[in-house]
């Protein structure tokens, strides 16, 4: 696809549940939906039910220093360090990505 038609593909919103993003993040449900009543989180109402913008969580979480500690210990952050690659063979080696970067920029 040219780069050009990339600005007219509508951005895919990530939605999830209360329940989830309690999950996601380490906190109490009740701290998203205090969140929803301030306003701080952006959503939408489906069946009844709360969906929650994922990036807008994201970047409250960020804000909230109480959720973002939370969050690295009792939330998703908690696997962070089982997800690194052990096993080299199939990860980017360094050198190797600094050597094509340098063919690239001599061509």
């Amino acid at each position: 696809m040219p780069e050009g038609n990339e600005a007219t593909t509508p951005k895919q919103v990530i939605r999830v549940s209360v329940t989830e993003a309690a999950r996601l993040f380490g906190v109490n449900p009740q701290t998203i939906r205090r969140a929803i009543k301030d306003q701080e989180i952006t959503y939408v109402v489906v069946a009844g039910r709360y969906k929650l913008d994922f990036e807008s969580l994201v970047k409250w979480s960020q804000r909230k220093t109480t959720v973002r500690n939370k969050t690295e210990k009792q939330g998703i952050g908690q696997y962070v360090d089982k997800w690194k690659i052990n096993n080299t063979l199939y990860s980017p080696s360094a050198k190797r990505v600094k050597k094509d970067d340098d063919k690239k920029s001599s061509s």
